[in-house]
């Protein structure tokens, strides 16, 4: 059962707007579509909104933002009935999984009772849906990860990972974005960035998004690798959002 929102003051510049208690993709669509016809009654005062699984953050000018007033177009937006959120872009992204970019893939595999080379097929299969932006500038979190995939965290968090890792925590997967700490499994990296200050756009997928991952062999990243870095996207875009 779906739940009215409940709103929650987060101090005096933002509110959350929290759906549920769960992970659910149909959810996910939902705050998806909330937010796009939330953000388009444009609001005074509203400076950004950040979905989430479960929520959405309403970043808020606190000297322009009626609070009461946003809380009321919120329930009142909640109970209407509101287009889904158009279909965000297609992005193709390239992957080269295991050896020195993907130091898990060989425990990933065990865990799951597969091969190596299995996890790759059945990880690169899925259409992933990027369902929320956060931790770091630019990590997507992804939905739609194979159940057989599914892999408890590192008991030993590590303090840093490459950029753009590709890796799996509990029944999540994810493309990283800048180098930081972490206790996901990483199986493969992708010469993408996700965020790249000075480039346009700066962030390059978005909630929304569809990413479909193509296994690339460890000898074509340098040349990728150097592209990326000088600006270029890398991923390809399939379709337009």
């Amino acid at each position: 059962m779906t739940r009215d929102p409940v709103v929650r003051p987060l101090g005096d510049t933002a509110l959350s707007v929290e759906f549920a208690d769960r992970i659910d993709p149909a959810l996910t669509a939902r705050i998806h579509a909330f937010d796009a016809a939330f953000t388009a009654l444009r609001l005074p005062g509203v400076i950004e909104t950040v979905p989430t699984y479960r929520a959405i953050t309403l970043h808020l000018d606190p000297l322009v933002a009626d609070r009461a007033a946003i809380a009321d177009a919120v329930q009142n937006l909640a109970v209407a009935p509101f287009d889904r959120a158009r279909d965000g872009a297609v992005w193709e992204v390239p992957v080269v999984y295991g050896g020195a970019f993907g130091p898990d893939l060989a425990a990933v595999a065990a865990h799951a009772g597969l091969t190596p080379d299995a996890v790759i097929a059945a990880h690169a299969e899925p259409q992933y849906q990027v369902a929320m932006v956060g931790f770091l500038p630019g990590f997507c979190y992804l939905s739609g990860l194979d159940a057989a995939l599914a892999t408890p965290r590192r008991a030993d968090p590590r303090a840093r990972i490459p950029a753009s890792s590709i890796s799996i925590g509990g029944a999540q997967t994810a493309i990283g974005s800048l180098e930081g700490p972490s206790g996901w499994h990483v199986i493969g990296r992708t010469p993408v960035r996700p965020f790249q200050p000075g480039r346009t756009p700066e962030f390059l997928f978005g909630p929304g998004d569809t990413i479909r991952m193509r296994p690339i062999p460890a000898s074509e990243w340098a040349a990728l690798d150097a592209d990326a870095a000088q600006g270029a996207r890398i991923a390809t875009r399939l379709t337009e959002g």
